[in-house]
């Protein structure tokens, strides 16, 4: 196996597959980077078994500076192998395999050998089955996910609620996360109508690294699932993820369908306050936040206590304040990564009681996009 590449270009490949590629797996062969090398283009996958990235240098694409002079396959030390590419003097180098599995790297007056292990025998790729696919804008895909994977539950205990769930029927493309303390939930509809019905759940980790590699390159994002795996497609790379099993927890009933109390706000104002509210309940042991609603004469009243540091206090202003009063408490942080979640728009948040969850939507888009958070009781 012999090849000389431009290193930028290997590089941007390497990055996306190093990706999927941990250091703390348990099949050895898995901390390397696979090299398959043919006559007209490399092939790069990196894999931690939960996710798996494979990648394309063609020799069409001139500005790989991709020329081939023998094929062949090694797995290479991911870690070693990215950091002397990296570092090398030259803007290409050459990959040589000399002898058994080893293998020369060389830029300018730079040389590296390093020892390499049989590509044989790392694990195939799985192969989906049917045809059916589904396309999505990749910037829509990437909102999608950055709305809903933040209510991912981190606890291993629940490993059912570490996922995304993602049901799609007809043109209806539903995402919904929750870890039981909040919920995110997020309705799109695709520009195609799918023949397919799927109710799969997709581990919220391997979303956050898909949503890094879709870029203005990849306008779109193709994705196809089967029993237990599904692949996205962007442009020239694969990504496959496994699906976890079990069923999802019907949430559509934690959503209430009434109100008692209403108010609208400007998204980023309300983030800002909260933000300040939380710097001293950062500090105390309960980490709450109180907001104290008076609807006759439209006051909110936004607190924070810490009984070692003190407190803060700071009076709303809300675009529109409706209904019963209420005091409610609940965690910043679960209100702070909902409100980035709206960006610069006008926000509708509605309660039914002190105890009982209350929800965040868009004004102006009601239907599509939910935020429930749970209230803490602190009495």
């Amino acid at each position: 196996m012999k090849f000389t590449v431009k290193r930028a270009a290997f590089i941007k490949k390497l990055n996306d597959v190093q990706r999927a590629i941990s250091s703390k797996t348990t099949i050895p062969i898995l901390t390397g980077l696979k090299l398959d090398v043919k006559s007209d283009q490399i092939i790069l996958t990196g894999s931690d078994a939960d996710i798996s990235i494979e990648t394309v240098l063609d020799v069409k694409n001139e500005d790989n500076g991709l020329s081939i002079t023998d094929p062949g396959k090694i797995v290479l030390p991911a870690h070693f192998f990215s950091d002397i590419v990296k570092r090398l003097p030259e803007e290409s180098m050459t990959v040589e395999i000399t002898e058994g599995f080893q293998t020369e790297i060389s830029s300018g007056a730079a040389e590296f050998t390093i020892n390499g292990l049989d590509a044989n025998n790392y694990p195939r790729l799985p192969e989906l089955d049917g045809n059916d696919q589904i396309q999505l804008s990749g910037n829509v895909f990437k909102q999608l996910i950055s709305q809903t994977v933040l209510a991912v539950s981190t606890q291993e205990s629940r490993p059912i609620l570490t996922g995304v769930h993602f049901s799609i029927d007809g043109d209806q493309f539903v995402a919904v996360a929750t870890d039981s303390h909040r919920l995110s939930q997020r309705q799109i509809r695709l520009p195609q109508e799918n023949t397919g019905k799927y109710d799969v759940i997709i581990p919220g980790k391997s979303l956050v690294e898909l949503s890094r590699m879709i870029g203005e390159e990849n306008p779109d994002v193709i994705m196809r699932i089967s029993e237990n795996q599904v692949l996205f497609t962007l442009g020239d790379t694969a990504f496959y993820s496994r699906l976890l099993e079990g069923n999802y927890p019907d949430t559509s009933r934690l959503i209430p369908k009434e109100a008692t109390t209403t108010l609208e706000f400007d998204a980023p104002a309300l983030l800002a306050a909260i933000e300040r509210a939380s710097l001293l309940s950062h500090e105390s042991r309960n980490n709450v936040v109180k907001l104290a609603i008076t609807t006759a004469d439209k006051k909110i009243v936004i607190s924070g206590n810490s009984p070692d540091v003190g407190n803060v206090e700071e009076q709303l202003d809300a675009k529109v304040v409706e209904g019963e009063d209420l005091e409610i408490s609940f965690n910043p942080d679960y209100m702070k990564d909902a409100l980035r979640s709206f960006g610069q728009t006008e926000i509708q948040v509605s309660f039914t009681s002190a105890l009982r969850p209350f929800t965040l939507v868009p004004t102006e888009d009601q239907e599509n996009f939910i935020q429930l958070i749970t209230p803490v009781r602190t009495f």
